[in-house]
């Protein structure tokens, strides 16, 4: 069987004879499954997508629906091209929100768009005063402060690292802050004379 043309399968097979087929599957299987892998790149994907192309292929055939062109891979394969872009776009619509049934305003959400350039230049700005007020604190506390929020080293490796006890650099951490959040409402205080 194997030395017949993909026409004369396809006929045997229309024929009832479904060893015809499985030469047809042998024959074109590796070619067709390569082609979807390397479209979808997603082994399981592909798959289901190969089992599907085939059992598209036994339903024409069957049905008689099939147009002998004698291009039987060609056609496999744009049976097989045509589920994967069915497949792209049920995924498409599936991942699509609508913002009617959404809890809130999807299209009017600060937290789901990008910043705006007076958005980025104000963080520029606070980074900025961040900065200098963090340079106005004594030096242990300024050190205790860096270590903790930029190095993200814990209480004790705080501790290890400055030769102090984790009460000791838990009280820098503390008067840090109090200092910071003294210097920010100064700051406010200024700006609002």
């Amino acid at each position: 069987m194997t030395k017949l043309t993909d026409r004369e399968l396809v006929t045997a097979y229309a024929n009832g004879d479904n060893a015809a087929f499985d030469t047809l599957l042998n024959r074109h299987q590796k070619g067709v499954f390569d082609y979807i892998r390397h479209t979808v790149k997603d082994n399981d994907l592909a798959n289901d997508i190969f089992q599907e192309t085939f059992v598209k292929a036994i339903t024409t055939i069957r049905q008689g629906r099939y147009e002998d062109n004698g291009k039987f891979g060609a056609w496999l394969n744009r049976v097989a091209h045509n589920l994967i872009i069915d497949n792209f776009r049920r995924n498409k619509t599936e991942n699509t929100v609508s913002n009617d049934s959404a809890e809130q305003d999807l299209l009017n959400n600060k937290d789901l768009c990008e910043g705006s350039v007076e958005d980025s230049m104000m963080q520029l700005q606070l980074t900025k005063d961040l900065r200098k007020m963090i340079h106005t604190l004594p030096e242990e506390q300024r050190r205790v402060l860096m270590m903790r929020i930029y190095r993200d080293m814990s209480f004790k490796e705080i501790a290890e690292e400055t030769g102090v006890s984790i009460n000791t650099a838990l009280g820098r951490m503390r008067y840090a802050l109090r200092n910071m959040r003294r210097l920010a409402d100064e700051t406010r205080l200024l700006e609002a004379v």
